[in-house]
């Protein structure tokens, strides 16, 4: 069955979003890619696309071994099924990080194989409506900086950086995961630009 024109733009943007994230992220992303009009989309995935035909993976600028997938399943309830699938898919890649884009909240089931699953894969889940709009783009998002190993040794040395947890859509946008130092610059009337640090704990 063919996809509304309304649902064909939703998951125009979705995809957009998910490829700004990937390159935020440090993954190998062209402007090709996330500047596709909704013209080419429909050409490339054709009226009658699926969900699944837009699943994603690329790998990190820095090291190709480092890979990450992004799955549309095509089902509006992800079941255990699904996410099994999905972990055979990874494992036999070789490939540890995925991005679950759902339609829907996942069923109890999914959440719990996503649990049991954490100790070898990290699966970050997002529901289409999360990924409408890019969060960094927003007016009062400042920009962020994901601190590299080096530079969040030579913080930590030279400051007392306040732990504060990042639970927010900006640290979902960028992935980060514990540990992780990021640097927030900020608008300053007074200062021009005002720099702080928050610690993922």
């Amino acid at each position: 069955m063919a996809l509304s024109e309304d649902e064909i733009t939703r998951l125009y943007r979705i995809r957009r979003t998910v490829l700004e994230m990937l390159k935020d992220r440090d993954y190998l992303v062209t402007e090709a890619e996330i500047n596709m009009t909704k013209e080419q989309f429909k050409s490339t995935y054709g009226e009658n696309m699926k969900r699944e035909d837009l699943d994603i993976n690329k790998e990190k600028r820095s090291n190709s071994s480092d890979q990450i997938y992004v799955f549309f399943p095509n089902e509006a309830k992800v079941g255990v099924n699904t996410m099994r699938d999905y972990t055979k898919r990874m494992q036999s890649q070789n490939v540890f990080r995925a991005i679950l884009v759902s339609q829907t909240k996942l069923t109890p089931f999914a959440n719990r194989c996503i649990s049991e699953m954490s100790t070898r894969f990290r699966m970050e889940v997002f529901q289409e409506e999360e990924l409408l709009v890019n969060i960094r783009e927003h007016v009062l998002v400042p920009a962020h900086q994901v601190l590299t190993n080096e530079e969040k040794k030579s913080l930590l040395q030279r400051y007392t950086v306040k732990e504060t947890q990042v639970v927010d859509p900006v640290a979902r946008h960028y992935g980060l995961s514990r540990g992780q130092v990021v640097k927030i610059i900020r608008p300053s009337e007074t200062a021009g630009r005002y720099v702080t640090y928050r610690y993922v704990v």
